[in-house]
């Protein structure tokens, strides 16, 4: 069993910085020119789209790597996947595969890819064969977000304007959750209800920042699935959306990642 630590701990002692979690301006440029991984795919989750990660995509850029959002069009699993295939096919050399949520699922499926080098999983569903988001959802009680999901008259799940506020971006600044409100991408339930045939975090490296405040994806069901794939984890006290909420511990997870540092 790979041993854990919490990330306070864990980011500042394996890069030997004094203030952990945070990692200094001078090393971060230094660990993106030593790996070979400078390609990041990122892929969003459902009720979302690529800009869910507008805050960390800078970070990233600044630090070297050449970073792509995923726009998916959350209608099928089957659409899902073969939209982030394609992004995946463009990019030349070792990528970094970073999923949000439901897209976790997406990593998982084409994670397989010779060319993947690892999976950084945020607040996000790693399945196994034969499960889906769905299935892993209803093996543990329902979180408070499940309760405030509309059907439309084309069969796609909307999440209320109030449950949006509440229990998916609570937290952030008003104005933030009002437009992420506003912005949301309806996700159709054969997205939610695919099943895996390919668990990637099983050959890859995986990695997994666990959520301790999250109303939409249980934390208990995030470190069974971290624990599972025997992932590095760093647990942050945040909402759902982690990456609006700490974008720099994000960012920090990712450079590690793309520098294969586990702990």
């Amino acid at each position: 069993m790979k041993t854990r630590m919490m990330a306070s701990l864990t980011i500042g002692l394996l890069m030997g910085v004094a203030s952990p979690p945070q990692i200094s301006a001078q090393i971060l440029p230094q660990a993106a020119q030593m790996t070979n991984t400078k390609n990041i795919l990122l892929v969003h989750g459902a009720w979302s789209d690529g800009s869910s990660f507008q805050k960390v995509i800078p970070l990233l850029q600044e630090e070297g790597f050449n970073v792509v959002s995923v726009q998916i069009p959350l209608t099928s699993f089957a659409d899902d996947v073969a939209a982030a295939q394609r992004a995946l096919a463009l990019e030349t050399g070792p990528v970094l595969l970073v999923g949000h949520s439901y897209g976790g699922a997406v990593i998982t499926e084409i994670g397989s890819d010779p060319k993947v080098a690892g999976l950084v999983y945020l607040a996000a569903l790693a399945p196994d064969v034969g499960e889906s988001t769905s299935s892993l959802l209803a093996s543990v009680p329902a979180t408070p977000l499940f309760s405030q999901l509309t059907q439309d008259s084309g069969g796609f799940l909307w999440v209320t304007q109030s449950g949006y506020l509440a229990d998916f971006v609570e937290g952030l600044p008003v104005k933030e959750q009002q437009v992420l409100a506003a912005t949301q991408e309806p996700t159709s339930p054969a997205s939610l209800g695919g099943v895996v045939t390919q668990a990637s975090w099983k050959q890859k490296p995986s990695w997994y920042v666990v959520t301790d405040a999250d109303r939409a994806v249980s934390t208990d069901l995030q470190k069974f699935m971290a624990n599972r794939a025997q992932a590095s984890v760093f647990e942050v006290s945040s909402c759902h959306v982690v990456m609006f909420s700490h974008p720099a511990e994000v960012n920090n997870v990712i450079t590690l990642a793309a520098l294969g540092t586990k702990w």
